[in-house]
């Protein structure tokens, strides 16, 4: 059992098991389930707090946050590329909130959220070293953490305070439910 971000709950079980059994399952757990609810919609507010810190409503707060993010993005995409000995055929920027960098191995491309404007400059620096890092490795595997302690070796302490910053942590604690699985 486990609540997603909208705060319905979502219950898995094994085909056969009669739906009465499920129901008391669920009935059993009903503090469990309010509780989580609460929660998850308490660290939906504190994510949307966290990212409307930066306006991008009209053209002119667009324009100035593009502006800012290629002024921060394109020295460390220049320098990191240098020492990693790969080239991004294009590195572009949108407000995403899912996702703080998204790198596509076919064409080459980069794309980073304009929220990374809201963290620390260090934490920025390692999303854009995991990027370009995908351009060397795809996966997530063994080389490619090899290859983040190698061109950015302070990488976990990034992302961990990135989680923190922007209360991540919390989501995905929710998000994952939990409770074990239905037996």
């Amino acid at each position: 059992m486990r609540i997603v971000k909208n705060g319905d709950v979502h219950v898995s079980a094994p085909l056969g098991i009669p739906e009465s059994e499920v129901e008391r399952f669920i009935e059993e757990h009903r503090d469990w389930i309010r509780e989580a609810r609460s929660r998850t919609c308490e660290n939906q507010k504190r994510r949307a707090a966290f990212y409307n810190q930066l306006p991008l409503q009209t053209r002119a707060q667009a324009d100035d946050a593009l502006r800012r993010m290629k002024d921060l993005i394109e020295p460390m995409v220049e320098r990191h590329s240098k020492e990693m000995g790969v080239k991004a055929s294009m590195v572009y920027y949108k407000a995403m909130i899912s996702r703080w960098g998204v790198c596509n191995v076919r064409d080459k491309s980069i794309c980073l959220s304009t929220y990374l404007l809201l963290l620390p400059e260090w934490c920025v620096e390692h999303v854009v070293v995991h990027e370009l890092c995908h351009l060397l490795e795809p996966r997530h595997n063994a080389r490619f953490h090899a290859l983040m302690d190698k061109y950015f070796p302070r990488w976990k302490e990034a992302r961990r305070a990135t989680r923190q910053i922007c209360r991540m942590e919390d989501d995905a604690e929710d998000e994952s439910g939990g409770m074990e699985d239905f037996r």
